[in-house]
Order: C-alpha cells, then sequence, then structure tokens
C-alpha cells in the first residue's frame, strides 16, 4: 500500500515546476500525479523507461520519481542512461527493495534519495521537500561562484547556523570555533558540499583516505560519532542512512521531520 500526503499537508513550490513520474502500476502514478500537482508541479506521467526517455527528449524537468521495478528497461538502468545529460535532475528512487546493496546501488548510479515502498506521508513530503531545497541552494551557490562548478572555489558554507571554511580549515557553530581534526573536517567538508545527498561508507573512505591515514566503514562510524559530539545539538542534522552512509539534513524543517 503507498501512503501519500493529504493536499492540506503538501507545501508551495517555488522554482522546481515540472516532474516526471515513471511508474508502472497506473493508479499509483496517478496518485503522485494528483499530489505533485497539488505542490505546485507540472507532472508527466509515464509506464515504462523508453517512453519516458522520448518524453524528456522535448521537455526539461526539475524532479523524478522513478519506479525501479519497470518493464522492459529497469529503473536503475534508465537511471545510468539519463544521468550524465541531466546532471540537474533530481531523482528520487521509488522501490520495495529495501537491502542496503539495493540502495547503495542506486544512490551510486546517479539517484539523489531512495525511498522504500510503501511509505509514510510524512517520509514522502519531506523528502520531496528536501530535494527542492537542494536544488535551490544549488541554485544559489551556482550564482555565488559566478557560472563555475557549485562548490568549485566557494570559501564557505552555512547550514543552520554552522559554517565551515574549506580554504582556512575551520568551522563554527553558532559562532564558536569548533576544533576537529583532520579526517572530522574532511568528512564534515564532504558532507557539506554533498547539500544533503546521501554519501556511502565508501565514498567517505575516499574522500579521507590519504597517505598517512587508513580509513574503513567502522572508522567512518567512529569519526561521526566524534564528530556529532563535538557539533552538540547540531548534530541532529547528520542523519544516519542504516547500512548505506550518511547526509547532511539542510533545514531544521527536515531535522523535525527526521525526529518524529
Amino acid at each position: 500500500m503507498l501512503f501519500l500526503p493529504s493536499r492540506e499537508k503538501m507545501y508551495a513550490m517555488d522554482q522546481m515546476n515540472k516532474a516526471i513520474v515513471i511508474e508502472d502500476e497506473q493508479a499509483i502514478g496517478q496518485l503522485l500525479k494528483m499530489h505533485l500537482q497539488d505542490a505546485g508541479f507540472e507532472v508527466d506521467v509515464y509506464q515504462d523507461a523508453e517512453t519516458a526517455f522520448s518524453g524528456m527528449q522535448i521537455k526539461t524537468y526539475q524532479l523524478c520519481l522513478l519506479d525501479w521495478m519497470l518493464p522492459g528497461v529497469q529503473g536503475i538502468d534508465f537511471l545510468k542512461r539519463i544521468r550524465p545529460h541531466h546532471p540537474d535532475l533530481k531523482v528520487l528512487m521509488l522501490t520495495a527493495k529495501a537491502d542496503p546493496d539495493s540502495i547503495v546501488n542506486g544512490l551510486e548510479s546517479g539517484a539523489d534519495d531512495y525511498l522504500t515502498k510503501p511509505f509514510d506521508a510524512r517520509v514522502f513530503s519531506a523528502r520531496i521537500r528536501n530535494l527542492v531545497r537542494r536544488s535551490q541552494y544549488e541554485n544559489q551557490l551556482k550564482q555565488m561562484a559566478s557560472g563555475r562548478p557549485v562548490t568549485e572555489n566557494v570559501d564557505e558554507m552555512t547550514i543552520e547556523g554552522a559554517t565551515i571554511h574549506f580554504k582556512k580549515h575551520f568551522v563554527k557553530n553558532q559562532g564558536v570555533e569548533v576544533h576537529l581534526t583532520p579526517s572530522e573536517f574532511k568528512l564534515l567538508a564532504s558532507l557539506f558540499k554533498a547539500q544533503g545527498q546521501v554519501l556511502t561508507r565508501e565514498q567517505l573512505i575516499d574522500q579521507i583516505q590519504g597517505e598517512d591515514v587508513s580509513v574503513t566503514g567502522r572508522t567512518i562510524d567512529t569519526h561521526v560519532f566524534a564528530l556529532r559530539k563535538k557539533m552538540g545539538d547540531w548534530s541532529t542534522h547528520i542523519e544516519t542512512i542504516r547500512g548505506v552512509g550518511y547526509r547532511i539534513l539542510i533545514s531544521a524543517d527536515d531535522v523535525s521531520e527526521n525526529l518524529n
């Protein structure tokens, strides 16, 4: 069964106004369309990947809800095919595959987020809201970077009162400097730059690994534990994706949804 938000629970969208839903079960596809329309999206629904791919040749979308189990070309293969050509498209993968290996595969294939069926209305709402905020945040960073890649040459970033300065290697939380080890700093910097996207433990290992540093998945968990302790109450912005990795929740609203 699919649990979706009521009309009263949904929210207005300002910048992301075109969504594509690729879902082979017609009833679910129409429900997703209805609720996204209530949120202010113009929505197209396709029941297979090939037809959806043709539709994407003539229209630009900002959001994609993608079912994994599709007839013909699977959702995961469709995602790998389109991602190089649509780097700014926010993709929420919907599937009954809940095992960590599948989640990691989906994220590493280019999904921005992953939601297993059946899902609760509040979770669906929070995930869409998070993708919208990420898109808006990336647009702001692009303007700051004057056309350069999103985080290239951006000296610092602030998320809900916590500021990280990449070049000077310091972090402030509510204006107070936080002393981090080099590995903790690299970890937090990676999460900030991901702007809400889930980073797997393997991806974080690649970011932290160095000539004098040997990192494993368990080491990452230890660094996150220490980082949360040093960041105090702000640490609720660091979300654990069980069996997969971590991400930063980029707003207080997302934190409150995560705690409910």
